[in-house]
Parts: structure tokens; sequence; C-alpha cells
């Protein structure tokens, strides 16, 4: 996790002078820049859909690393007419990716290599959920499988209201592994997530707002200055009460309502000894 004194130094050399953002990193389908407390997480490959390999994981898992600590919302977005199309399909091949295992060499692994690999993949879908971040996904178009599930990953979702969700992992003979089930579980309830997952279908925008899935749809011309509405609107609030309200809901799923009521009181009482200068 960076934190606030985190060297910015190296970035200085990718600053626009136009809008003062800083490009931190462009590589393997990911780029992200920084404006003051705003990053933004881009997906650039619109001729493949932005469809998803292991060199796009370990850029996101390098995005998240390089985020300076002045960072407060980080925006997920992509490039072209769809958000992620998911796996790319060459990962399905004999060969695989150039440089990579492909999948059969990954099964013939040993559980442990196995179980190490898909971590590190997972820790591209990880990062977003970090306490003094809010994530936005602003999601068009097609997200499905791995994109479904790096659109699960961020806290909230804004939507275009050409939006199509779908989780097709089951349909190759997968499970989804990228981090998405445990969200959607919690988004739209156990039976229409496992209905999502078993069938493939799509989810449309109107529905994705009525489960929970997402925030807000919106045309999708719209669809980034939203995504900044509500950033601007989150930014409004003093960090520390941010941090911990989000803090608060992440865990609330692990404690009883009693404990929920006790860190509750915890909180407030850090918040009301911060606000009379009395904090550590």
């Amino acid at each position: 996790m960076a934190s606030p004194e985190h060297d910015l130094d190296p970035v200085r050399e990718g600053r626009d002078p136009v809008d003062d953002i800083f490009h931190i990193l462009d590589k393997d389908g990911v780029r992200l820049t920084v404006d003051d407390a705003v990053a933004t997480v881009t997906l650039t490959n619109p001729a493949k859909r932005n469809a998803q390999s292991p060199a796009l994981w370990r850029a996101l898992t390098e995005a998240g690393r390089l985020l300076p600590g002045s960072v407060r919302v980080v925006l997920l977005r992509a490039e072209g007419k769809s958000f992620s199309a998911g796996l790319d399909r060459q990962a399905f091949t004999p060969e695989g990716f150039d440089g990579e295992p492909s999948f059969l060499d990954l099964a013939r692994g040993s559980d442990a290599e196995l179980d190490a690999t898909i971590a590190a993949y997972q820790e591209a879908f990880t990062w977003w959920r970090r306490r003094d971040l809010v994530s936005i996904a602003a999601v068009q178009g097609h997200a499905i499988g791995a994109g479904f599930q790096l659109a699960l990953a961020c806290d909230l979702r804004v939507v275009a209201d050409d939006v199509q969700f779908a989780m097709r992992e089951t349909s190759l003979g997968l499970v989804p592994d990228l981090t998405g089930t445990h969200p959607l579980v919690g988004l739209v309830g156990y039976g229409r997530a496992l209905e999502m997952c078993l069938t493939g279908r799509f989810v449309t925008a109107e529905e994705a707002v009525n489960t929970g899935l997402a925030n807000l749809a919106v045309p999708r011309d719209q669809l980034d200055a939203a995504a900044h509405d509500l950033a601007s609107a989150i930014l409004a609030a003093p960090r520390d009460a941010v941090i911990e309200t989000k803090a608060l809901l992440q865990g609330m799923q692990g404690r009883t309502y009693d404990e929920q009521r006790a860190a509750e009181r915890q909180a407030q009482s850090r918040r009301l000894r911060d606000l009379a200068g009395l904090g550590d």
C-alpha cells in the first residue's frame, strides 16, 4: 500500500502540462493517470474488446501498487464499445500467450504451483477494495467473465444503458475465480448469483440497477461524466470519515448486530476525538 509520502518524482516526466495529470503507467493494455485525489485506470485495448490476459493482470496489480497516497478515489474505465469481453481466448490454445504458461501447462503443475499462480492473478482484483480508497467502475457494453469480475472488484458501479454483464466461466467448464463470487452474492443474493453464473445469461442495465448490481445507469455518452460526478460527491466528505464508514460497512457481514453496534461506537469515538483535536 502506498503511503502519503509516495515518491512522485519518477512520475513527473509523464506530467501533462495542460491538465496537470500525471501519467504513471501505460503498459499491456492498462493506463494509470492521477489528477490530485482521483486516479483513473483505463483498459486500452479496444481492438480486442479489452480482453484480459496474465500480462494485463500484472499491469493492474502494478497500478494498485503505484497509487500515490494522495489518491482517494479510483475510477476504472475502458476504451471502446466494450468494458471487457473477458479472458482472451488465446489462453485456451495449446500454446497460450507468448512467455506465459498455457492452461494445459498450469494443469500439469503441482497443487501448490497452480494455487500460487491463480492467487497471483487474483491480486489484480483485490486492491480495489482497500479501505483508504473508494473505487468506481464505469462500465459500458460487454462485461463478460473476467470483465464482469473486474467490475465487481470495485466498490461502486456506474453503467451505460447498453451494458451487458455475463458470467460465462461455467459454460467453459470453469468457475469464476477472480474474486467475483463474494461481491456478486453480497449484491444480488445467493439464488440470483447462482442463476447468473450457471446460465451465463446477460444482465442488462435495468436489471443491474434494480438488483443492486449497479448504483446508477446513464446514457452511454454520459458515462464518464456520471462517474466523475460520483467521485466528486465522495471527495466532498472528509477522508477519515469516508475510511471509517467504509470499514464499518465492509466488516458488517462478519459481525453480529451487537458487534456492529460496538464497532459503530468505537468508530464514532475516534471521529469525535479527531474533530476535537484529541486524536492520536
